[in-house]
């Protein structure tokens, strides 16, 4: 008997070895379902993925040369190069600038693998917050749509993008640069209340700054309202404590690498911290009363930064406008109690409100990293009022949208510093003529370690003034008008332990004056 050919249909068979999985039809089949569902995505999710595409760019464009590199930085890639290199584990993490306190590790240990992977250039952490930055445009607009809708999330997370504060502190490795992602998670899981990812995330935001302290009366508060409204109800408060207990128990395991450096070194960070807050002459006030009177300045300041390009002289006139504005919705969700979203507005609002007057308990000067963990709720509260108030907020809107542009740095050149850095160390190295030698760097507000680092990386024969006096000691001099460039005589302490000393050469790079000194005969 003949063999039978199998059914077909329109000249394709429907079984054996061509109707495999691995067959072109069903390959073709899979390839156009696959494509269609990702034009269907971006049909409907455009508006957001423009969005996030002009963040990136914002955020990564000539980011080598646009990224900061100062002491701060060398001196945070230094430990995490020893970490990578040499197996030195760390249990805590950068300095404060005020109190010679210690903020947890966990900054190290999440940049370390963007080091790592990026050939211990100092471009890979840089390029990984700026990665972090821009999953907090889309984390801003995720949970801003789920709280008030589309058209908020997708202004609020404009403005964002665009702003140039957020650009500036999501482009290079700092830790109080995690700082508003870590605070709007942990808004976002208490008003979820997941209570174990809110202290995780809570954690890592102690980690960035302790400032962010000030979330915690955000989330007891959110807590206590719970609480109460659960009261006729055991077994949810139940539950809610045993989460809450499961939370604190995480967050006492993540401060054991302190309590472990503070037995090491006799309690020196916490007898820093206790001297920080009881000695508070200069540093906090405890009178809560007294942040109210700042209320307005900081206010404006916040808002100033974050929204208007740093215009001081229009700044007071929108601020106004703004205050008016929250006002106005302050009353609208007073009408409209039943309102899904009027819970969240409170929350934000709170937020905000407690985030201040936080802020103005401290007594010194206030920059703009410092009030990181609001920088979310300032858009999003911006992106209400302009929702509400139809023509008068898309006004406001093409306002801040031209203060941003205009106040954007990619408008001056880049200070290249990574480059310039690398460049001055290898110009030292070729004038060290592999001998030893020391340095030292005189400048205004930074300090030696992004040299230092280049000066690891490649094996330089520079050796620590305290260990050894070389026969040669390279100065590097950052110019600027405070400061004497003449190495002579001055007092910085790497350039008098040198001794007494001549100038062998002298010269200058990208705006930077090196000096080579070498022992003068007495």
């Amino acid at each position: 008997m003949p063999k039978q050919t199998p059914p077909s249909c329109g000249g394709l068979p429907l079984s054996g070895e061509n109707n495999s999985k691995n067959s072109p039809l069903r390959k073709g089949v899979a390839r156009l379902r696959r494509d269609g569902g990702f034009v269907l995505f971006v049909k409907r999710n455009w508006s957001i993925i423009l969005i996030l595409l002009i963040a990136s760019f914002l955020r990564l464009y000539r980011i080598y040369d646009y990224a900061e590199f100062l002491g701060d930085q060398g001196r945070d890639i230094i430990i995490v190069r020893d970490f990578l290199k040499n197996g030195n584990l760390f249990f805590i993490g950068p300095g404060t600038s005020i109190g010679n306190m210690y903020l947890g590790p966990f900054y190290y240990y999440l940049i370390a693998p963007a080091l790592f992977f990026s050939a211990f250039n100092p471009v890979g952490p840089a390029i990984f917050i700026a990665l972090l930055g821009i999953a907090t445009v889309y984390c801003l607009y995720f949970i801003t749509r789920k709280w008030f809708g589309q058209n908020v999330a997708l202004i609020a997370s404009f403005l964002y993008a665009i702003s140039p504060i957020a650009i500036k502190y999501s482009n290079f490795s700092w830790n109080p640069n995690i700082m508003p992602l870590c605070a709007l998670l942990f808004i976002y899981f208490v008003s979820e209340s997941k209570w174990l990812l809110a202290s995780i995330a809570f954690i890592f935001a102690l980690n960035s700054h302790y400032l962010a302290l000030v979330l915690l009366p955000i989330g007891g508060i959110f807590w206590l309202i719970q609480f109460i409204s659960h009261k006729q109800d055991k077994q949810k408060n139940t539950l809610l404590i045993k989460r809450t207990l499961l939370a604190a128990f995480i967050f006492a395991i993540s401060l054991i690498p302190q309590i472990l450096f503070d037995i090491k070194h006799e309690g020196q960070n916490a007898q820093a911290m206790t001297e920080f807050f009881t000695k508070r002459e200069t540093t906090v006030n405890i009178k809560f009363y007294k942040s109210f009177s700042k209320f307005p300045l900081l206010f404006n300041q916040i808002n100033n930064d974050l929204l208007f390009g740093k215009n001081q002289e229009i700044a007071p006139y929108f601020s106004a406008l703004f205050a008016l504005l929250i006002i106005y919705l302050f009353y609208f969700y007073l009408k409209h109690k039943n309102d899904k979203s009027s819970k969240y507005f409170y929350l934000i609002l709170a937020w905000y409100g407690l985030g201040i007057l936080g802020l103005g308990l401290y007594k010194q000067h206030i920059y703009s990293h410092y009030f990181g963990y609001i920088f979310p709720v300032v858009f999003i509260l911006v992106a209400l009022c302009i929702q509400k108030t139809k023509i008068l907020g898309f006004t406001f809107m093409l306002a801040l949208i031209v203060l941003s542009i205009l106040g954007n740095d990619f408008w001056y050149s880049p200070p290249s510093q990574i480059r310039r850095t690398e460049k001055i160390v290898d110009q030292i190295i070729d004038q060290a003529n592999n001998d030893d030698f020391n340095l030292a760097l005189i400048a205004k507000q930074n300090y030696d370690a992004p040299y230092r680092y280049f000066m690891l990386e490649k094996e330089a024969n520079m050796v620590d003034t305290n260990n050894k006096i070389a026969s040669q000691l390279f100065v590097i001099c950052e110019p600027h008008p405070d400061i004497d460039c003449n190495p002579i005589n001055n007092p910085e302490w790497g350039i008098a332990s040198f001794g007494w000393a001549k100038i062998d050469k002298e010269w200058d790079t990208e705006g930077v004056k090196l000096f080579k000194l070498v022992h003068r005969e007495q």
